[in-house]
């Protein structure tokens, strides 16, 4: 196991941005957990130690209770080797005016909104339960921030140097093989000569040299590779800023194995030239040469 283990427990009040702060966390590589109860900590923990990979760990844990607090500290402290843990107790607050104003926007009820409470009642009635719990976190205040402004914030405080912030995934594909779910932006190549018709370069893929410099040849791939790329060096550092941990360009030509593999290749080598993480994928580049040797 590593020798020192980040955990970072988020609790504070019902609709201050838990969810959003675990999706945070979620994209800076920590392992994450929603409602952990804390009596499954010590099995938790012997799992995490029997892995010895895990080296940050994010709980969520709802604490609308005392009893439930001193639970989960007492589940802590008799877990062994807790000297090699760093532990950290974010606190999520908002002013009753936006938390109200959040549980009518999304028509939830409070947890502890019982029949004839109000939604302001209940508020005070948590904050009045985690008071306590409060003092011994790190507070964070999300009334007036946007999402995007949170998961900034924790970012700046919780973000490791090990981390990549944004992954570019490149990827080929066949339309005849469906589209990538996974897709964030798509861009479809099948208006460019098809390599599949020229005896020579049909077995090829567009990772010959033969076949993407056919594609490329063509002076209508120059002008698109020029639009395209010019896009992207516009959008790809705003989904950044936004905070968008990965994003997924898919290129498309008929089988996957020609047109859209060559820009595929291409692109992605721009992209990388840019400054960015990128992972390239092939998905149907032999699903043809497959095909064939099954039948």
């Amino acid at each position: 196991m590593n020798d020192q283990l980040k955990l970072v427990i988020i609790t504070g009040m019902s609709g201050a941005g838990k969810t959003v702060a675990l999706q945070s966390f979620e994209d800076m590589g920590y392992f994450c957990v929603d409602n952990m109860p804390p009596s499954l900590l010590p099995k938790f923990w012997e799992l995490i130690k029997e892995t010895g990979k895990i080296s940050k760990i994010c709980l969520v844990i709802d604490l609308r209770s005392r009893s439930f607090f001193d639970e989960l500290m007492d589940e802590i402290a008799g877990m062994d080797n807790t000297n090699t843990v760093e532990m950290s107790i974010i606190y999520l607050e908002a002013d009753e005016q936006a938390l109200v104003s959040r549980y009518k926007e999304t028509r939830r009820s409070h947890p502890l909104q019982t029949d004839g409470v109000s939604v302001l009642e209940a508020i005070r009635r948590e904050k009045e339960i985690l008071s306590d719990i409060r003092t011994k976190s790190l507070v964070i205040d999300t009334s007036d921030l946007t999402p995007r402004q949170f998961r900034e914030k924790l970012n700046a405080e919780f973000r490791t140097s090990d981390v990549d912030t944004f992954t570019v995934n490149v990827m080929s594909f066949g339309f005849k093989y469906g589209l990538p779910i996974d897709s964030d932006i798509v861009m479809d190549v099948r208006f460019l000569p098809n390599p599949h018709y020229i005896d020579e370069l049909r077995p090829l893929t567009g990772l010959d040299a033969p076949v993407y410099d056919y594609v490329m040849s063509q002076p209508e791939s120059e002008v698109f590779y020029r639009k395209f790329t010019d896009l992207l060096d516009f959008e790809l550092p705003l989904y950044e800023k936004e905070g968008k941990s990965s994003l997924t360009i898919t290129i498309g030509c008929t089988g996957g194995q020609h047109r859209s593999v060559a820009f595929t290749e291409r692109v992605a080598h721009h992209i990388q030239d840019q400054g960015f993480k990128v992972n390239i994928i092939h998905r149907d580049r032999n699903k043809r040469k497959e095909s064939m040797n099954r039948s």
